[in-house]
């Protein structure tokens, strides 16, 4: 986990503070544990607990006890709630708006983020994205992919494109495209419900 500003948003002090954050603001009806928040971010838990704490004083975060854990959620009526939401979804959004609209589509094996936003968001400098590159693998229908890639890229308000290719490509192709995707930053895109419900805080 770097510790120097995270290139997709320079103003913030950390990558780790960047995935927190935008894991609870882009989800503000949930609560997440500390123990999902710190795993998520391949963090320690006095690690995530440091940064919830910062954001927690800052009026941004809101936590409470159930049982032994101490669950996180968004604090709404914080002024700087929702431009700082604005901000986060602008800048490391993608991820989240990508599995989310991705996730219940059949057909699916895997998917990815690449190119420029990818390079960005694993911390490679350089000019600021301008568009989100995903590639499905597998064999879904494409009308439903360009249904969830228009959806992703109005709630982005970026561009979204989206190249598909089967399975036997990923495992085995020899293109110029398999070597320049397999070349470069990859960010994996968790398009499992089931995946999905298992990072549920108690409610």
């Amino acid at each position: 986990m770097q510790a120097s500003p995270p290139p997709l948003l320079p103003l913030l002090r950390s990558r780790l503070q960047a995935e927190l954050l935008t894991t609870v603001l882009l989800n503000p009806d949930r609560e997440w544990s500390l123990t999902t928040l710190a795993r998520q971010a391949s963090a320690s838990l006095s690690t995530a607990q440091r940064e919830v704490d910062r954001a927690e004083a800052a009026g941004v975060l809101a936590s409470r006890r159930v049982g032994r854990a101490r669950v996180v959620r968004a604090r709404p009526q914080s002024p700087l709630t929702a431009p700082l939401t604005e901000l986060l979804l602008r800048a490391f959004g993608p991820r989240q708006v990508l599995a989310d609209e991705l996730a219940d589509i059949e057909g699916i094996d895997e998917a990815f983020l690449f190119g420029s936003w990818a390079a960005r968001y694993l911390g490679q400098e350089g000019p600021e994205p301008v568009d989100v590159d995903v590639l499905v693998i597998g064999g879904p229908d494409r009308n439903d992919i360009a249904d969830g890639a228009d959806r992703a890229a109005d709630r982005l308000a970026r561009e979204v494109n989206v190249t598909i290719r089967d399975s036997a490509w990923w495992r085995h192709g020899e293109d110029a495209f398999w070597r320049e995707v397999r070349s470069r930053p990859l960010v994996p895109l968790g398009v499992s419900p089931a995946d999905d419900a298992s990072d549920e805080a108690p409610r």
